[in-house]
């Protein structure tokens, strides 16, 4: 039997067993919207899904993916977008879980390629007892930003020194709101420059103990510690230097914002403050 499963007729095949072969690292290839084109068993076995389930995009009742702290993540389409827009690859770690209960963790590298003159993402799998490398692809591709594992680790760190030393923690979450509507009418490459642009402010408008982020595709994130107050004035600093209007081939755009923060003495967990304050913004 192969050791590749493609969804379509290929060349592919032959050149996968013999790229693959005997690999013990699982290996996905999908196309730019996130259609799984071939897989090996690796794969399947990490993800806990059939090949069969992989290639068709089945997803059985009772199974979901996350991130480290229980939070979703954006799916395979939106993030194989994102790597081949910006032809850098993307490191993320993933949670697989069955009936609420985690079941497997998995290390994914997202890598922009070229098949038969057509736009891939490669997707290379790793347990996490592995010993992956986290010196690569913490860094978002588009903004240059820390990604959404190195935000967690950030988060950690600074809720950790809120315990021992008595400061607060605040993280805001940005959220751009109707981006897909901006994408739909300006196109995905202005929607890419408005995110880069927004980045940048954030970036250059806080200071430089401030971690920003990029949590998701339309979502940013910042972390940072404070002695006293709740947090309010900080969250009002990120929305008013993110919503800078910007100006994108000759034209001006002010980006809409939603903005939650949560405000924490440390003895919360990452996966609590990251779930309060996506719960806030989902009701803001």
């Amino acid at each position: 039997m192969s050791v590749v499963d493609a969804s379509v007729p290929s060349q592919l095949t032959p050149i996968w067993d013999e790229l693959i072969g005997g690999l013990d690292l699982g290996v996905l290839l999908t196309d730019a919207h996130g259609q799984v084109l071939a897989t090996n068993d690796v794969a399947a076995g990490l993800m806990r899904l059939s090949k069969s389930d992989l290639l068709t995009g089945v997803r059985p009742y009772g199974w979901s993916m996350s991130d480290d702290t229980g939070s979703a993540m954006p799916d395979w389409a939106e993030l194989a977008g994102q790597v081949l827009r910006a032809g850098s690859s993307l490191s993320t770690p993933a949670v697989i879980f069955w009936s609420g209960q985690p079941s497997s963790r998995v290390w994914i590298d997202y890598h922009p390629v070229s098949a038969h003159g057509r736009d891939r993402a490669l997707m290379l799998l790793r347990p996490v007892h592995t010993g992956v490398s986290h010196g690569q692809g913490l860094l978002d591709p588009l903004t240059g930003l820390p990604g959404r594992a190195l935000l967690l680790d950030r988060l950690e760190q600074t809720l950790v020194r809120s315990r021992v030393g008595g400061t607060l923690t605040t993280l805001v979450i940005a959220d751009v709101r109707r981006l897909s509507a901006f994408n739909n009418e300006h196109g995905f490459a202005k929607g890419d420059r408005l995110l880069a642009e927004i980045a940048a402010q954030l970036r250059q408008g806080l200071r430089d103990d401030q971690t920003v982020a990029r949590y998701g595709g339309d979502e940013f994130a910042v972390i940072a510690d404070h002695p006293t107050g709740a947090g309010v004035d900080f969250a009002r600093r990120v929305r008013e230097v993110a919503t800078r209007s910007v100006r994108i081939e000759a034209k001006q755009f002010r980006p809409n914002l939603r903005v939650s923060w949560v405000t924490t003495d440390g003895q919360a967990s990452v996966h609590s403050v990251i779930e309060r304050a996506q719960h806030h913004l989902q009701h803001s």
